[in-house]
């Protein structure tokens, strides 16, 4: 918890509010490829790309 601190907070200070949408889509992959990746799911995921 304290690495999302300290990254909302660097984001705060130095107006780099332009990280957050980058930051949230990356997650969003993320949990797609873990969930994609062994489960039955993961046929119909791999055809998006």
């Amino acid at each position: 918890m304290d690495f999302l601190n300290d990254l909302f907070s660097f984001m705060r200070e130095r107006k780099k509010w332009w990280l957050a949408p980058v930051i949230v889509v990356l997650l969003l992959i993320g949990i797609l490829i873990v969930i994609g990746g062994g489960s039955a799911v993961a046929p119909f995921i791999y055809t998006l790309f």
